[in-house]
Parts: C-alpha cells; sequence; structure tokens
C-alpha cells in the first residue's frame, strides 16, 4: 500500500510475525522515470529474513520493461505487475486497475515483460473496471503470458473496498490457471482469511489493510496452521507497536517535520482507530503535534483489555467481510504453494501488500 508498506512498516511488522514475503509500494513508472531510492531500500536494506517481490505500475511499455530489468539487478524474488489499483489519479493515467479496460494493451505489455523478466513474474488483478464478466478474457491473457503467480483483489475497481468480495469468481481462476493463485480483499481475521481460502482453493492469502490494523495477523495464521493458540493482543500491545512504527518511520525521515509526521502516521492510523471505540478515533484525527498524538495514545490505548477481533462492518475501509464467514465452511488446513510457485515458507498465508 502506497505510502505505507514501507521499510519502517516491513521492520515493525516482521517482529511480530512476518507474512511469507513482502511486495514493495509500487514504483511509479513513466517514460523519464527511475527507480525510487526510498522503496529500493525495501529491497536493498530489509533485514527482515523475507523475500520481496518488487512492484511495479504504470501504462509505459518501453519503460516497464526498462524497469524490470533493472529491478533485476538487484535481489528481488521476482517482478509484480500491479493491474488492481483503484485510485482515481491512476486509473485516469491508464495504469493500476485502469488498464483492465484495456484487455489487448495487457497482453502486449504482459507479453514484453514476460521476454524481459528472467526470474518469477507476477500479476496482481482485481476481477475488470465495472464487470467481472471481463474476467474470464483477463485470465486467458494472463494464462497465455505465462505468468509465475496472480494475485486477485474479489471486487472491481469501481467495487473499490465497498462491496464483499466475491470467492466464487477467485476460484475460477485456481480452475483455470496453471500457477498459484493468491485470493486478496476482506481478511481482516483469521476466520476470515480461512473461509476465504476455502471458498476459493487459493494457494494463499495476500493481506493489506488487515496487517496494518492487526500486525499479529501473520502469527495468527501461522499458529492456526500448526493448531496452537494464537496470540490475543490486548490495548497495551497496540500501543507499543504504533510508538515503535512511530518511532522508525521517524528515524527514515531525512528532513523530519513534526507535524508532516504526524500527517503521515494517520495514514496509518486510519485503519488502525476505525471502530475502536470511545472518542479515538476522532482525537487522534485531530492530533497536530508528536506531543499530542503521543498523549492520545497514551490515554486510550495503555491498559490490558483485549482488542477487538475484527474492525467495524459497512465504513469505507472494511466493508462486507461478514459474507465470507456466513455460512461458509472453515478450515484450519490449506495446500501448499507447487513447486515454483509465487513465494516460499512453511505456511501459504503469505504477503504483506494492498
Amino acid at each position: 500500500m502506497q505510502d505505507v508498506t514501507d521499510l519502517p512498516f516491513m521492520r515493525v511488522i516482521a517482529r511480530r510475525g512476518a507474512p511469507d514475503w513482502f511486495v514493495t509500494e509500487y514504483f511509479r513508472v513513466h517514460p523519464e522515470s527511475r527507480l525510487e531510492r526510498h522503496i529500493l531500500r525495501s529491497i536493498t536494506e530489509n533485514e527482515t529474513g523475507r523475500p520481496v517481490f518488487a512492484q511495479l505500475i504504470g501504462s509505459d511499455v518501453v519503460g516497464l520493461v526498462r524497469s524490470a530489468r533493472e529491478l533485476a539487478e538487484y535481489p528481488v524474488a521476482g517482478i509484480d505487475l500491479n493491474l488492481g489499483c483503484p485510485a482515481p489519479v491512476v486509473c485516469r493515467k491508464n495504469a493500476g486497475g485502469g488498464l483492465l479496460r484495456q484487455p489487448e494493451e495487457i497482453r502486449r505489455m504482459l507479453g514484453a515483460l514476460r521476454c524481459a523478466v528472467a526470474g518469477r513474474f507476477t500479476v496482481k488483478t482485481r476481477l475488470g473496471y465495472e464487470d467481472a464478466a471481463v474476467f474470464p478474457e483477463l485470465l486467458a491473457i494472463f494464462r497465455e503470458a505465462g505468468i509465475d503467480g496472480l494475485s486477485i483483489h474479489g471486487r472491481t475497481v469501481t467495487d473499490r473496498y465497498q462491496t464483499p468480495v466475491r470467492p466464487e469468481t477467485v476460484r475460477l481462476a485456481v480452475e483455470t490457471m496453471d500457477c498459484p493463485v493468491i485470493a486478496n480483499g476482506n481478511v481482516v481475521d483469521v476466520a476470515t482469511g480461512l473461509a476465504y481460502h476455502r471458498l476459493t482453493g487459493a494457494a494463499g492469502l495476500m493481506i493489506g489493510r488487515g496487517a496494518i490494523r492487526n500486525p499479529w495477523i501473520f502469527s495468527q495464521f501461522a499458529a492456526a496452521w500448526e493448531g496452537r493458540e494464537p496470540v490475543r493482543p490486548v490495548h497495551r500491545d497496540l500501543l507499543g507497536y504504533v510508538l515503535e512504527l512511530c518511532d522508525e518511520i521517524a528515524r527514515e525521515t531525512p528532513s523530519f517535520d513534526p507535524q508532516g509526521h504526524v500527517q503521515r502516521m494517520k495514514k496509518h492510523l486510519a485503519y488502525i482507530s476505525n471502530g475502536m471505540g470511545g472518542d479515538f478515533e476522532h482525537r487522534i484525527r485531530r492530533a497536530r503535534t508528536p506531543e499530542e498524538f503521543e498523549a492520545i495514545l497514551r490515554d486510550c490505548l495503555d491498559h490490558d483489555a483485549p482488542l477487538p477481533e475484527r474492525p467495524p462492518e459497512g465504513s469505507k475501509l472494511f466493508c462486507g467481510f461478514s459474507a465470507l464467514i456466513d455460512g461458509a465452511p472453515i478450515s484450519a488446513k490449506a495446500s501448499a504453494f507447487p513447486a515454483g510457485g509465487c513465494a516460499a515458507g512453511p505456511h501459504p498465508f503469505g504477503s504483506c501488500s494492498s
């Protein structure tokens, strides 16, 4: 997730139970673009011990090929092409999810990138731009391109985050593709993730917003896989997570601006404070200085009451996740990645991205 899942975030998450692999923020690609140094550091200075996929976004095929070849000089686990970002500013440039309106352009782009990427080449997509009826056509293009992995956010671009995901459509991809398929969207806790996996038969899960809110989610999945009791964090654990993240981000900021730092932290807190109860969300939105920000955190979180297991349903940030578990059989068993799949690690619940 842009401006959120950066190197400091990866470090803090990994201390609480790392995913099987990380995906960088996307490198913005255009004819004059160069690899962004701060994103490169998520690859070159990543001490989490987990593989890192480099994510590209853009519509300029020449630039995408150039960037992919440049990234091959770094210790990346693979190259991932973003065809799923629903941000209007991205889609207006026919990048991210905006490209889903142009299947033939996707075919040309994937063909060029597949030739340029000697290692693993994966794609992140949504089901279509406005209508998921185009998805079978997209799957045929993905399969023809010979990609090594496909991550699917189970909504269309215009759905944004305001509808339930469509596991039956992700299952179609699982049944169609020759590579591992990873299910994404609406995984807010272990129960929703296991249900999504059960309903789709996917090789694994990709978690973004849910991991920002609950950095213990990967260790909780590992516990479910191994039949262990998962960690059950309390509010004071959340306080420690946010303060640690705050310190890590401040340490990595070249020109530290106190008020700018607070505004940056609010990007994370939007996912964390949503529905936490009391006046926490209201107060944190209005914090201006680091001192005020920390005082609100300590006032609202410095106690040992258990954290809510799930965010509120029906907000602009989290919506429709109960549809995954209503009447769905849940299994704690999942298939491992096939040989040559798009991730490595002992558990199929794995990547941290949007």
